[in-house]
């Protein structure tokens, strides 16, 4: 097995084409199908089926070997960065995940930090939900990630914790405490959002020792935010999902307090890349520091 063809097998399973492949790799498609012909003659199986109706698939063993060959690719770029840096370089790419708050409010600030002393580094982002980006950690498709616990599948750091709050109609009936109770909170239509709100919201029901009653259940802030704008309910969302609220929606702080923490993730911190590693080293410079409660 060839660097090569272990990195046009990958593009091939992620692009689902020899064609889009190829022009990604900038290869001709019959230069491409060769390769691949030959990583199966070495291996002795087949990797991939061709398919008219859905294009190129992967069989059981492509499928088990994808994450591996990810895996050998990023040992190849460890090599790479550990002899880049005894010649006084830094280069590699670094591959992030984050759901979307999070990479709009950390990556821009951790790229910026980076790119002014290492220009060379290259960064490759990759955004989701949550689930969306544990799975990528997990097929090695990223190389770090922005999670929220539970995360017991990787090595994980604290980045950051946020504090909760009630969201709400500013003529909802309880717009007019200063602080809401989360008792108080139960006997009113809530409305959810998946987006990792699901562990902290149970266990500060569980600390206040009341029933959690959820009317709807949202994958999207900014469609909770409007339902809640609309009179629909009433929520309980962090403050990195608060930069902008719509017009007649207010927040107001809880009792119990509640928070929400922000991790970076890793398959293995020991086995990560000193690019990765220079990124969480960053990370952790620019908001652990500030990972006060906002």
């Amino acid at each position: 097995m060839t660097n090569s063809q272990l990195t046009i097998f990958i593009k091939i399973a992620e692009t689902g084409s020899f064609t889009k492949a190829g022009l990604e790799l900038n290869m001709t498609q019959p230069a491409v199908s060769r390769a691949i012909s030959t990583l199966e003659t070495e291996l002795g199986v087949v990797l991939l089926i061709r398919d008219r109706r859905n294009g190129v698939l992967l069989t059981d063993i492509g499928r088990r070997l994808l994450t591996m060959f990810r895996e050998i690719l990023k040992s190849y770029e460890r090599i790479e960065q550990e002899i880049s840096r005894e010649k006084g370089l830094e280069i590699g790419t670094i591959r992030v995940g984050a759901f979307p708050v999070a990479s709009a409010y950390f990556l821009p600030k951790i790229m910026r930090t980076i790119a002014a002393k290492y220009p060379h580094l290259e960064f490759e982002l990759h955004e989701g939900t949550i689930d969306e980006v544990k799975e990528w950690l997990h097929t090695r498709i990223i190389d770090v990630a922005l999670i929220i616990p539970p995360d017991e599948s990787f090595e994980t750091i604290p980045l950051y914790k946020e504090r909760m709050y009630a969201v709400m109609r500013d003529d909802h009936p309880l717009a007019g405490n200063e602080v809401i109770s989360v008792k108080d909170i139960s006997g009113n239509p809530l409305i959810n959002c998946k987006s990792g709100y699901e562990t902290p919201i149970v266990e500060l029901f569980q600390r206040a020792e009341t029933e959690l009653e959820i009317k709807f259940i949202i994958k999207n802030v900014n469609t909770l935010l409007s339902m809640v704008q609309e009179g629909l309910g009433m929520s309980i969302l962090s403050e990195l999902a608060m930069q902008s609220l719509p017009p007649n929606v207010i927040k107001l702080e809880l009792s119990p307090e509640g928070y929400r923490e922000i991790r970076l993730a890793v398959p293995s911190l020991e086995e990560s890349s000193l690019a990765v590693k220079l990124f969480i080293e960053t990370a952790l410079e620019l908001f652990a520091p500030a990972a006060r409660h906002v």
